[in-house]
C-alpha cells in the first residue's frame, strides 16, 4: 500500500517541484515504484519530466470528472519505476468548478483509491496556495513534506500552512501527519542561511529533515533539460543531497518516526 505524500507551501520558490521530481526520482533509484500526481496548473513538474504541457491528451483534470480514464492519464517517464498523472493549463478553472461539486474536497482521494496498492509511494505537487486543490492534496494524503527556504520571510505563511492543516485533520483527514519539514535554497556562504535553518529547527525539532538542499546550480539547471537531477548531474552536490534524503525518507518510515 503506497505512502501518500503531499508536497505543498503555499509560498511560490521554495523548491516544491524540484522536491517532488527529484526526491521521487531517487526513491525509484533505491527499487520503490513510485507516481506521480501533478495538482498545479502551472505544470512545472509535467514538464520537468519532460512532457510538453500543450501535448497532453489525459490530464488529472479529467480524471475529476471521468476516473474511468486513469489508465490513459497515468504516463510513463524516462525513470524506471516512475509514473505521472499530468498537468496542464486546463486545470486553472478547477478551483471554480470543484466548488460546486458535491464531496469536492476528495476528487483526488478518489482517484488515488484504486492506484494505492500498485506503488511504494504517491507524491501529490500542489500549486502555491491554499486553494481547494492544494485541499484536495491534503486529504488525499497520509502526510506532508513542507519545503522551506532558507532566506527572509521563511516563517511567514508557514503558521497559516500549520492551520490549514490542522484544519484538514479535524474536518476531513484524521491521519494526516507532518511527514518532514525539508530546509532548501541553503547557501553557506551566508549567516543568514545558518540563522535561518537554526530558528525552523528550534521552533520544529525532529520534524525538520537531516538533510539540507543547498542552493545549486545544477538543480537550476535540470528542469529546462525536462530531466531530474540525477540524470542532468548524477555527481553534482543538488543529486547528492536528494539522494540522502530518499534514504532519510525510507528510514523514517521504518522507524515508525511519522
Amino acid at each position: 500500500m503506497a505512502r501518500i505524500i503531499t508536497i505543498a507551501n503555499q509560498k511560490g520558490g521554495v523548491g516544491k517541484t524540484t522536491t517532488t521530481i527529484n526526491l521521487s526520482t531517487c526513491l525509484c533509484d533505491l527499487n520503490k515504484k513510485v507516481l506521480l500526481i501533478d495538482i498545479d496548473p502551472q505544470g512545472n513538474t509535467t514538464s520537468g519530466l519532460g512532457y510538453s504541457k500543450n501535448k497532453i491528451a489525459v490530464s488529472i483534470y479529467d480524471l475529476f470528472s471521468d476516473q474511468e480514464k486513469i489508465n490513459q492519464a497515468i504516463l510513463n517517464t524516462s525513470i524506471p519505476g516512475l509514473s505521472l498523472i499530468p498537468a496542464n493549463i486546463s486545470l486553472t478553472g478547477a478551483e471554480i468548478e470543484l466548488v460546486n461539486l458535491e464531496q469536492r474536497e476528495f476528487r483526488v482521494k478518489s482517484i488515488l483509491d484504486s492506484l494505492k496498492e500498485n506503488y511504494d509511494y504517491i507524491f501529490i505537487d500542489c500549486p502555491p496556495s491554499l486553494g481547494l486543490l492544494t485541499i484536495n492534496g491534503l486529504t488525499a494524503a497520509n502526510s506532508i513534506i513542507i519545503p522551506v527556504q532558507c532566506a527572509y520571510y521563511a516563517m511567514e505563511g508557514l503558521g497559516q500552512l500549520l492551520n490549514t492543516i490542522k484544519l484538514v485533520k479535524d474536518r476531513l483527514n484524521r491521519s494526516l501527519k507532518i511527514e518532514g519539514i525539508l530546509l532548501t535554497m541553503y547557501d553557506a556562504r551566508t549567516n543568514l542561511s545558518y540563522q535561518v535553518a537554526k530558528e525552523i529547527k528550534t521552533h520544529f525539532r525532529e520534524k525538520v529533515y537531516e538533510t539540507i538542499i543547498p542552493t545549486n546550480v545544477k538543480l537550476a539547471e535540470a528542469p529546462g533539460f525536462g530531466k531530474p537531477i540525477t540524470l542532468h548531474d548524477n555527481q553534482s552536490t543538488g543529486a547528492k543531497c536528494y539522494q540522502k534524503l530518499a534514504e532519510e525518507v525510507i528510514r523514517r518510515n521504518k522507524n515508525g518516526r511519522n
